[in-house]
């Protein structure tokens, strides 16, 4: 496999399953040193199992990325573990509750997608990007959704968040580009998850037609996407919000 990470940290929140665990996974497999953050321990420290199997590197710690103190202290882990950081994947995120309209969302479940999902970016970045100019440049991949480029029935708070990740993509990015500090998000469509069946779920959603590629996609072909955009194969790309969904919004 091309070893074209060997030498780089990287930091990936929402790591312990689904697209965050297939990041760390193939990251690592390419010759990173990957810091994994989660809530879940058991999950988080099987993504480390499974990247050590693999004949990499790799801790988990213990974060909650809507708590400062939490990202500061994954971040703190990998720098004093590698004595670096090169990139990062903030991938952290809830679906909140799915199809109901606004009027009858919850203002606690409101505050809770948000914190997660939106803040918890921002905090990502807060205190990752101090160590990226300090190896005077770096990759952060932020993990959307095609709910952040389109509007759909219900789910707000999902949405709202989604649509505010592309618009600190891409802040951030103007912010640091001379630095030679790419920012960028990948916006997947359904993917195969724990996240998709609980939020699709019981719903007789026929979510492959949805698709005009007819299917729903892969963890791995998101990872796929983040891994292009966090190596130098992608050095002239910065503020972009990839779709990755089946010809979703080609429509």
């Amino acid at each position: 496999m091309d070893k074209q990470f060997a030498g780089k940290v990287i930091v990936i929140t929402g790591g312990s399953s689904g697209i965050g665990r297939a990041c760390a996974l193939a990251l690592a497999g390419a010759g990173a040193k990957v810091a994994v953050g989660a809530r879940r321990d058991a999950e988080g420290q099987e993504t480390v199992r499974l990247i050590e199997q693999q004949g990499g590197e790799a801790c988990f710690v213990r974060t909650d990325v809507s708590k400062a103190e939490d990202v500061r202290g994954l971040v703190d882990a990998a720098v004093s573990r590698w004595g670096r950081l090169d990139g990062a994947v903030n991938n952290a995120g809830i679906e909140g509750t799915p199809f109901v309209n606004t009027a009858d969302y919850e203002e606690s479940v409101w505050d809770q997608v948000i914190d997660v999902n939106l803040k918890g970016v921002y905090l990502s970045m807060k205190y990752e990007i101090p160590h990226l100019l300090k190896q005077k440049g770096g990759s952060i991949v932020n993990i959307s959704s095609i709910a952040g480029l389109i509007g759909g029935v219900g789910g707000v708070a999902y949405h709202a968040s989604k649509h505010g990740v592309i618009g600190l993509t891409r802040t951030t990015a103007l912010e640091y580009a001379r630095q030679g500090i790419r920012v960028n998000a990948v916006c997947p469509a359904v993917i195969q998850t724990d996240m998709a069946d609980r939020f699709f779920g019981g719903r007789g959603i026929p979510l492959a037609d949805i698709h005009p590629l007819g299917r729903v996609g892969t963890v791995d072909e998101i990872a796929d996407a983040v891994v292009w955009l966090c190596s130098d194969r992608s050095s002239f790309v910065t503020g972009v919000a990839l779709p990755v969904d089946g010809g979703l919004t080609a429509k």
